[in-house]
């Protein structure tokens, strides 16, 4: 090969390389798509004018990248002239609303922001490239993610997710062939001048710019994060470590497809152990093992795109620490964090690699969806897959669970690896993960939603049961008896909601009894004095729910109705649920028109019993 053909295939190579994530980044940073797409090709055609100088630079780092980039930058300001952020119609909601998130930050904090997740820039050169000093860029920065995650409703480890449906928009535009760049880029080269300049610009137009690129070199998503690979790339990712694993080792889009049926396509793939990473929802970190030697993470698009689907797979040093990572990582789901986000149900799976459990939850924000996560540890690898599915489908459980033995199969040939799947891999279900603290009290994940309200419920700190708030007039149970040990009590409510009842509010109380005979009597009394109360007190009615018994579980749950005048009336939802020696009793209290479905409260009375099992 000739010296002139190498140098146009090495432009080629990085111009496919680049041009995605020039593209997604001016156009996140000024809302205008025309004129990003405008600038990135004006920077591509001076990076080729100055080839011979740019080629120097090494094609293993991002030097290449980072000499191009503030032109794009410089040039999609200068062409962006549609005041707070261009308006596109033709746009996704969601890509509209993250635009319209970014318009509200200062530039300074956009440009500091969109390096930070859309490069792989240092802290150092990213407060060299903005012009400021680096203490001043970590401020910008800390700054720009509080506002940006706040405006999207996002904790900050999922900033990355949002531009997605971005890249997506930008992995179906059209791109010219690298020809008609590097032509533009010679005539620049030759004329020098203002002139030339503008001679360039018609060539571009005139050899049919806005022609598509050739069907192989089509630009996903893929190439749109830090340290990305392509399905087909297989190479090392670069680290401390030199562990093999790479992109050919993640699921892709065809497996997906063989699973959960539809069609799919692969948007980002995201080396997570260096840069930003892409994160899972309820994923607290890029990797649940802070050491891991490699980590990669991907993801998919199904039919219409409102089904999501995405993969992290994870290499550790030993399976011990592979172990604990694969606990670290159960802890994220089961115990999710994120605001309004349900934890529905839990599967053990066997038959796939050594251990592997599923858990299945609700994301109950606007807009509605349902969300499967399967996790899976094979020797000292760990990884995870998540389905997302809009509104209040159920994902199909056993395709989930047959996506998770695909991507274990996809690690059984990689060092240290342990068992791989069986072609039929099974779920059980269980109780309830333990997560946080205290894990044998409710927590946030666990509570459904009250009628009318769209904002998340807060607990309080667990403390000691001095006053049980969960009895009721009829029963005034009290557990601060020296009969009861490990006594706790929390109250749940929704403090950003509006015009609600100073008593609105959930809250449960549990302790041991010593044995589950005494706990069992405990209950029973409590039983008892809800069936007479009618009769002791007058202006109250009780009215049983439900009672369920089997073996050392037991639960009950019951409307009582208090009347506070001869016109009105407060009904209160309780409950008493036991397991083993364990006692839980829960009450919630409602306001107005905002209350919890019956149904609910039942389906949550259950969970405190799965729960009292860690007390």
């Amino acid at each position: 090969m000739g010296t002139a053909a190498a140098e146009h295939q090495a432009f080629e190579s990085f111009y496919k390389d680049v041009r995605g994530r020039l593209l997604l980044q001016t156009w996140a940073l000024t809302g205008d798509l025309s004129a990003a797409q405008k600038a990135v090709r004006d920077a591509l055609v001076i990076a080729w004018h100055h080839w011979r100088k740019v080629r120097r630079l090494d094609p293993d780092t991002h030097d290449r990248e980072d000499w191009v980039r503030p032109l794009a930058w410089s040039r999609a300001q200068r062409r962006h002239s549609v005041p707070h952020f261009h308006r596109d119609k033709d746009i996704p909601e969601d890509v509209r609303a993250t635009l319209a998130a970014l318009g509200k930050l200062t530039i300074t904090q956009r440009k500091v922001l969109l390096l930070a997740h859309l490069s792989a820039v240092s802290l150092e050169q990213l407060a060299r490239e903005v012009a400021i000093t680096q203490p001043r860029a970590e401020r910008e920065l800390q700054a720009a993610t509080a506002a940006f995650s706040a405006a999207r409703g996002l904790p900050a480890s999922s900033i990355l997710t949002v531009f997605e449906p971005m890249g997506q928009v930008v992995a179906a535009q059209r791109w010219p062939r690298s020809t008609i760049l590097t032509r533009a880029g010679s005539t620049r080269r030759r004329t020098h001048t203002v002139a030339g300049v503008a001679a360039a610009v018609a060539a571009l137009v005139g050899s049919g710019f806005f022609v598509a690129h050739e069907a192989d070199s089509h630009p996903g998503l893929r190439t749109l994060a830090l340290h990305t690979r392509s399905e087909d790339d297989t190479t090392t990712p670069t680290g401390d470590t030199a562990y093999p694993l790479g992109s050919g080792d993640l699921l892709d889009s065809a497996d997906v497809a063989a699973d959960l049926g539809g069609r799919w396509t692969t948007t980002i793939t995201a080396d997570n152990k260096r840069g930003t990473g892409l994160s899972l929802p309820c994923q607290r970190a890029r990797s649940a093992d802070p050491r891991a030697e490699a980590a990669l993470a991907r993801s998919y698009t199904g039919p219409g795109r409102a089904v999501t689907a995405g993969q992290a797979t994870e290499a550790s040093a030993s399976s011990t620490a592979a172990k604990a990572a694969y606990q670290r990582a159960l802890q994220w789901y089961a115990g999710c964090q994120e605001p309004r986000v349900q934890l529905l149900y839990t599967r053990s799976v066997t038959g796939v690699g050594d251990e592997a459990t599923v858990v299945g939850l609700r994301n109950w924000n606007a807009p509605e969806r349902a969300v499967v996560v399967g996790v899976a540890r094979t020797g000292a690898l760990v990884t995870s897959v998540a389905t997302t599915v809009p509104g209040r489908t159920k994902p199909a459980l056993t395709r989930a669970t047959k996506l998770l033995g695909a991507a274990v199969e996809r690690t059984c040939t990689l060092p240290g690896h342990g068992a791989c799947a069986t072609k039929a891999p099974r779920a059980t279900d269980v109780p309830a993960l333990p997560v946080g603290k205290h894990p044998a009290l409710l927590g946030e994940t666990d509570l459904p939603p009250v009628t009318g309200v769209t904002k998340p419920w807060v607990g309080t700190a667990p403390a000691a049961a001095h006053t049980n708030l969960a009895a009721t007039r009829c029963d005034q149970t009290s557990f601060d008896t020296a009969k009861v040990t490990g006594d706790l009590t929390r109250t749940f409510v929704i403090p950003t909601a509006d015009h609600l009842d100073p008593a609105f509010g959930l809250t449960e109380t549990i302790g041991r009894l010593g044995s589950p005979r005494a706990a069992a009597a405990f209950v029973a009394t409590i039983r008892d004095k809800l069936g007479s109360c009618s009769k002791r007190e007058l202006g109250s009615h009780v009215t049983r729910i439900s009672t369920r018994a089997e073996g050392s579980r037991e639960v009950s749950v019951w409307r009582v109705v208090v009347e506070t005048s001869k016109t009105s009336d407060v009904t209160y939802l309780m409950a008493v649920a036991r397991q083993g020696d364990g006692v839980a009793q829960l009450g919630f209290v409602p306001s107005k028109s905002v209350r919890m479905n019956a149904a609910d409260f039942v389906w949550l009375a259950d969970r405190a019993a799965d729960r009292l099992a860690h007390l």
